[in-house]
């Protein structure tokens, strides 16, 4: 356990640095990631922020407009992707059975890849596929970018890792399922 945890440091060590130098905006701390993420004046211009996706079997899947809409980024290879997803997974058994709100994983990866790495991970979390350019209210070039998404409508955006096991995020998603 010691071994691995100094190894999730490196790596997200790493692939923080990576993207600093890449002049990629990530949140100071966790706590400004989140304030962002529950701050409705952060909310996106919107064109059509709804993906055509395919399953890892690869059908096509529209994605549910009519419910809040949680939009994940992720890639296999991305540390501080790798880092949150525990915490999607428990945000995720927190609201699955809400009837008001659908979860989107995507990935751009080859079906393989991701297949591969889902492969040896336990997660119950609903993934999808990607291709093609991302509409603007969803495009960037940091991952993990994480949206809340309601008719048409970016809520809220977030990009850079955080814990999404965190009372503000619960009362944000509460207050937007309650309308």
């Amino acid at each position: 356990m010691k071994y691995f945890l100094v190894g999730l440091a490196v790596v997200v060590g790493a692939a923080a640095l990576y993207f600093s130098l890449r002049d990629t905006p990530t949140p100071v701390d966790e706590q400004e990631a989140i304030e962002s993420l529950t701050d409705p004046s952060m909310a996106g211009d919107v064109n059509s922020v709804y993906l055509k996706l395919s399953d890892m079997k690869g059908n096509m899947v529209a994605m549910d407009t009519s419910k809040l809409t949680f939009i994940n980024v992720w890639a296999t290879w991305c540390g501080p992707c790798n880092a949150e997803m525990p915490s999607i997974q428990s945000l995720y058994e927190r609201y699955k059975d809400n009837p008001k709100m659908a979860f989107y994983i995507v990935s751009d990866e080859e079906p393989a890849t991701v297949q591969n790495f889902l492969g040896k991970k336990n997660y119950e979390l609903p993934f999808y596929l990607y291709s093609g350019a991302y509409p603007a209210p969803l495009s960037g070039n940091a991952i993990p970018r994480t949206y809340m998404v309601r008719n048409g409508q970016v809520l809220a955006e977030q990009v850079g890792a955080v814990n999404w096991n965190d009372p503000k995020i619960f009362q944000f998603i509460d207050e937007q399922l309650a309308m």
